[in-house]
């Protein structure tokens, strides 16, 4: 069906008016009814290579050459009118971010009902059936609601449901599923895999998944083609690459997800494949990784005969819904109910559920930065819940947090240096901006950054340095404690293992203490000491992560150890 041969594809840049190559040379074919996994890190040609099948890229700034054959026909070669005919209609494609994607100004149903209308020339009552069918197929609750919805009333979820019943409204034989499951929750991800994998077969289309992560193109791809730095590396089976890879490059993307089989001491990198002298055996890494009974217990004894740095207690946080006459709450939602734990010095406690549970309501109850309707917290022997705002900006030198999203939580104004230098000005620390600047460049070389960094704004650093950034401003009122939410879920599997890498090595370093959130199970319990799975604003169990992960007592958790990608599959 799809046979692309020499692709190669150059961007302009504007300044000096060069070329950049971004795909080069590139071969690969998929048959009628199978699904083509690509994987790689982020910059690596999967995107620009999907773009250049659909023929997106703006062609006054782009060159792309070699042959891109659909059914014997060069797409390469068609005029924009006639490309038209294919786009949605015969190749379809499920973009990255469903809410980028939407457009938030229109109901999710007219914007599915567009595509529908422009391509098969249906009247709006008819189209509009044929949609609502669409959502019943992409198992969207409510189908008239959703219909009805704009993209910011829904969760992401089912975003990505109308986004699938869109690219699938014309009935492709081709779909293009860019990065459709990234930073979703792992139990919301493997209900779109099921989903995609069921409608591949009852529509006999071919597909191709793009993603960075080797565990989530294992649950669906018949071959796997693995990109870097705009080149195919290497190419085969699922069975092949993932039981026996051979590139260097294949073999860290392997090695450098979490393992929920073994307790190890540091995340393999890339970087570890690439740079190695001798051909090791991925097994043979990891086992020589990993921490050994003895030294779990000999932590664990260490950490749990101390007193709790942080105890919370009977913690509630309620959210009044459908006030009535006179403002009387008639209900609540209760996103913290009633929770109550401890964290020790030098412990990494993690906390794991999906979106909606409470885990991020609990960690900003704990920071005062929701205010909770009850209970207490206190944080070296203070009760944070009974401090005026005053005393708390004093304790919360203390006590820091990284959030989900570094892009949001940096200002896109202020270079890098300034946004880390800011809390030493609100706290006056160092007697002048000129002491501030060094401790800064000290930061940020101890997150494996450098002073050239300083004077740079956000946007010009990857996901990953961002990331190094805002744990360097976390760090700069030397805390006791740090919450990490989220802080690594929307990063490549490679990125992700050198920023939880750098959390353990700051924690071993500087005595951190951490609460680690995260929806995905296999990461947490990578890290943490102990576990708390929520679900619902309450605890389902808590203990130590091997004894969940192997034990779980609870269905939910049960429920979270069966979405973890690849386990069945990957070379672990």
């Amino acid at each position: 069906m799809l046979n692309v041969k020499n692709l190669a594809v150059q961007f302009l840049n504007e300044e000096d008016k060069s070329w950049t190559p971004a795909v080069n040379q590139i071969n690969f074919t998929l048959e009628k009814g199978r699904v083509l996994g690509i994987v790689g890190e982020s910059g690596s040609g999967k995107s620009v290579t999907s773009f250049s099948i659909m023929r997106l890229h703006n062609p006054r700034s782009t060159r792309v050459e070699g042959d891109i054959e659909f059914e014997t026909i060069n797409l390469l070669n068609l005029s924009e009118e006639e490309i038209g005919k294919y786009r949605g209609n015969k190749i379809s494609m499920i973009f990255q971010e469903p809410m980028t994607s939407l457009n938030p100004v229109f109901t999710c149903g007219d914007q599915v009902i567009e595509a529908v209308i422009l391509h098969q020339k249906l009247s709006k009552e008819v189209a509009k059936q044929h949609t609502l069918q669409l959502f019943e197929e992409v198992q969207l609750p409510q189908p008239e609601r959703i219909f009805n919805s704009y993209p910011h009333q829904l969760s992401g979820g089912q975003k990505q449901r109308v986004m699938i019943a869109m690219a699938l409204s014309c009935n492709p034989d081709l779909l293009i599923a860019d990065e459709p499951t990234t930073a979703l929750d792992v139990t919301v991800q493997k209900t779109i895999l099921q989903l995609l994998a069921k409608l591949k077969e009852e529509r006999d289309m071919a597909m191709i998944f793009i993603s960075h992560d080797l565990g989530v193109v294992s649950e669906i791809a018949d071959e796997v083609a693995v990109m870097y730095k705009g080149k195919i590396v290497e190419q085969g089976t699922v069975e092949q690459i993932f039981k026996s890879p051979k590139h260097p490059y294949t073999k860290g993307l392997l090695a450098c997800r979490p393992s929920p089989c073994r307790v190890l001491k540091v995340l393999p990198t890339i970087s570890d494949f690439l740079e190695a002298k001798q051909d090791q055996p991925i097994q043979h890494l990891l086992e020589a990784n990993s921490y050994t009974t003895e030294e779990i217990a000999a932590r664990r004894a260490e950490l749990y005969a101390q007193p709790p740095l942080l105890q919370v207690r009977n913690l509630c946080t309620w959210y009044p819904v459908n006030p009535g006459w006179f403002g009387k709450v008639s209900n609540y939602v209760k996103a913290v109910d009633d929770i109550t734990f401890n964290v020790y010095p030098g412990e990494t406690l993690g906390l794991v559920g999906e979106s909606g549970c409470g885990k991020t309501t609990l960690g900003r109850s704990i920071l005062r930065l929701t205010d909770p309707t009850s209970g207490t917290v206190i944080f070296n022997e203070t009760d944070l819940c009974s401090l005026r705002r005053n005393d708390l900006k004093r304790i919360r030198k203390d006590i820091q947090i990284i959030f989900q999203d570094p892009y949001s939580s940096l200002n896109p104004r202020m270079t890098a240096g300034n946004a880390i230098m800011e809390p030493l000005q609100v706290h006056h620390l160092h007697h002048n901006d000129q002491q501030r600047k060094a401790h800064v460049i000290s930061l940020l070389e101890k997150v494996g950054l450098n002073a050239m960094h300083f004077d740079r704004y956000p946007h010009e650093f990857s996901g990953g340095q961002r990331q190094r950034i805002v744990i360097a401003r976390a760090l700069a009122l030397e805390p006791k404690f740090i919450i990490c939410d989220e802080s690594v879920s929307a990063l490549d599997v490679s990125v992700q293992a050198q920023v939880l890498n750098l959390l353990r090595q700051l924690q071993q370093e500087l005595g951190l203490t951490y609460i680690f959130i995260s929806h995905d199970l296999a990461v947490v319990k990578h890290i943490s000491d102990r576990m708390i799975v929520m679900n619902k604003g309450k605890i389902e169990e808590q203990g130590f992560p091997e004894d969940i992960y192997s034990h779980p007592r609870a269905d939910y958790t049960k429920k979270l150890i069966a979405a973890i990608p690849g386990t069945n599959t990957l070379y672990l």
